[in-house]
């Protein structure tokens, strides 16, 4: 499942490609997220979501188009927000949906646009679940897998990673879903209105990066549980 390599010195984001960076008191690491995928896209927006230590203010002075919730909606909210701005944008083809915590790897991104273009898919979904380089721990891994055999009932899908922020999205496919869950539970729904277009999707490999300051942010055993019971809830 490997990509055509991109070309030396070119860049698979620019033009027809937005990332688009749900943003909550990430200030001390959004600059560098930012920096990272300017090496690869060259346009990001972030939807900055009622921050209050001016997260947005760092994402735009690191070259970021920031738009500002006033209060804080929830993840799903600001995925919204970001599409349909995007939506709006001359030329605009595909969506990379990324973490502002540094979690997500830039060079996976790059493959999966790539293989979106190589293989006309309307929707890439990243799994930490098709290699073994992601390591969650024993607990973590049983409730992603769980919310896993959730999802793929409710959605008709089947999915190995159902809860992973690195997306890419094709805007023909992107017109057609409408998020309505603000919180965690939004990334079921997303699924679900996904696999309802019926366009064509795949998975890809990309390694998620548990480093100590991703898990205080989020990415914390109590925060899977946290989206295991607010998946089944919702």
């Amino acid at each position: 499942m490997t990509p055509p390599e991109p070309r030396a010195n070119s860049r698979v984001g620019t033009g027809d490609t937005w990332v688009v960076i749900p943003l909550f008191n990430e200030k001390s690491v959004i600059e560098t997220v930012i920096h990272d995928l300017h090496q690869e896209f060259t346009k990001i927006v972030c939807i900055d979501d009622g921050s209050s230590d001016g997260s947005g203010d760092v994402a735009r002075r690191a070259g970021a188009k920031v738009l500002r919730h006033p209060v804080n909606l929830g993840q799903g909210a600001s995925l919204q927000t970001g599409f349909e701005y995007v939506l709006t944008q001359p030329n605009a083809r595909y969506v990379v949906t990324f973490d502002a915590d540094g979690q997500h790897r830039v060079e996976d991104a790059v493959s999966m646009v790539a293989l979106a273009r190589s293989e006309d898919l309307a929707i890439v979904f990243g799994s930490r679940f098709l290699d073994k380089r992601t390591r969650p721990g024993v607990l973590k891994r049983i409730i992603l897998k769980t919310a896993v055999w959730v999802t793929n009932m409710t959605t008709g899908l089947r999915l190995t990673d159902a809860h992973n922020g690195l997306r890419v999205i094709r805007t023909d496919a992107l017109s057609k879903i409408a998020l309505v869950q603000d919180r965690m539970a939004h990334a079921t729904e997303i699924v679900l209105k996904l696999g309802r277009t019926k366009l064509p999707w795949r998975e890809y490999p990309v390694e998620l990066l548990y480093t100590d300051y991703s898990k205080a942010k989020g990415q914390s055993v109590l925060n899977s549980i946290n989206i295991l019971v607010d998946l089944i809830v919702r």
